[in-house]
């Protein structure tokens, strides 16, 4: 290709000598994130990964997601350096309920046009997030697509690949009536529910992402950015001394959603909305937004972003590893079984 065809090409909008640059600055980044079984380098056309013979029937477990739009509050704030934290979780922290260690990680990145300091930023969060999830960086695709996204705009989707033992896969089928929920604290609304957060602060409040909020004790951009926890390495320490039955992410959906989908058919969570201390961002948006409890709770985790269910004899044995691991569990309820005919599952949250 000639020299005259790639200027050609760049005037279309899709610069290959800066995706080249983006490629050089990130090789160092990731390759910081390497652990035992990389077998390649960033640049090529595959990432490899050696699984090893430490695994008697090993079981790979895969997951993908994005962020939603809590990218439009990064771009507002002009900060990009954590929201690749966000997508390492969003992925880690699902294989991590069915007892899988992430092993690798591949982001995919979507621009109109390639900003390299932001762009570079995306890739330190990554990077941060699956060091603190210890796992492996190997890959990931920069695509330029000039006209698909406004100035400034770009997307996210990551891609994790993790391992358990067929034996050990944590599935919700041993969840029984009598077993007790223990919530982990969330860092505040990690990546879900900000169509909503953003319409009630921005288009019906008109606040800023600058301006101070007297009831968050800091700026709303500040709260909004707060990077989603990690949780993979304090559960899978747990799941090595405890017999744990089940294990939710509230994501999308909170808690009235998502932990039906590890009840066995027939049984219910009882939930009981005073045994934590729900943030105040959630506050504040239920009050200035109008919004019911029931929808606040089937929208956003209320300050609940993992869930983990043990026998009733291990509870509080288990709250105080998880003490001790870094977390801040709360024991917020138990399971029962329906008081109806249903074959159902569902949750009970009393307030």
């Amino acid at each position: 290709m000639s020299r005259y065809d790639r200027s050609k090409y760049a005037e279309a909008g899709v610069d290959i000598d800066k995706g080249n640059e983006f490629v050089a600055r990130i090789k160092n980044i990731a390759s910081k994130t390497f652990r035992r079984g990389v077998i390649t380098d960033i640049g090529g056309f595959s990432g490899l990964f050696a699984i090893g013979s430490t695994y008697k029937d090993p079981v790979l477990v895969s997951s993908t997601d994005g962020v939603g739009t809590k990218l439009t509050i990064a771009k507002l704030c002009n900060k990009h350096d954590t929201i690749g934290i966000d997508l390492v979780a969003m992925s880690v922290n699902d294989i991590a309920v069915g007892g899988a260690r992430p092993l690798f990680f591949l982001d995919y990145l979507a621009v109109g046009s390639l900003d390299l300091e932001v762009a570079t930023d995306v890739i330190k969060g990554i990077a941060r997030g699956c060091e603190i999830a210890c796992c492996s960086l190997i890959g990931g695709e920069t695509a330029e697509m000039p006209g698909m996204y406004a100035p400034g705009d770009y997307d996210l989707a990551g891609f994790v690949v993790g391992i358990t033992e067929r034996d050990k896969i944590i599935d919700g089928s041993e969840i029984r009536v009598g077993d007790r929920i223990i919530g982990l604290a969330s860092t505040g609304l990690h990546s879900n529910g900000y169509s909503l957060a953003r319409k009630i602060c921005f288009e019906e409040l008109g606040l800023t992402v600058d301006q101070q909020i007297k009831e968050l004790d800091c700026t709303l951009g500040e709260e909004l950015l707060k990077p989603t926890r990690i949780y993979s390495e304090s559960l899978l320490n747990l799941i090595k001394n405890y017999q744990v039955t089940g294990m939710v992410h509230i994501t999308g959906g909170g808690l009235i959603d998502n932990i039906p989908r590890v009840l066995p058919q027939g049984s219910r969570a009882i939930i009981d909305k005073e045994s934590w201390p729900v943030p105040p961002i959630f506050s504040f948006l239920q009050k200035k937004g109008n919004v019911s409890t029931q929808e606040m709770c089937r929208t956003f985790n209320m300050g609940i972003g993992m869930v983990v269910i043990v026998k009733e004899d291990m509870a509080e044995d288990a709250m105080q590893h998880l003490k001790a691991l870094g977390e801040t569990p709360y024991l917020i309820g138990e399971i029962g079984g329906r008081t109806d005919s249903s074959a159902n599952k569902s949750v009970e949250i009393n307030c």
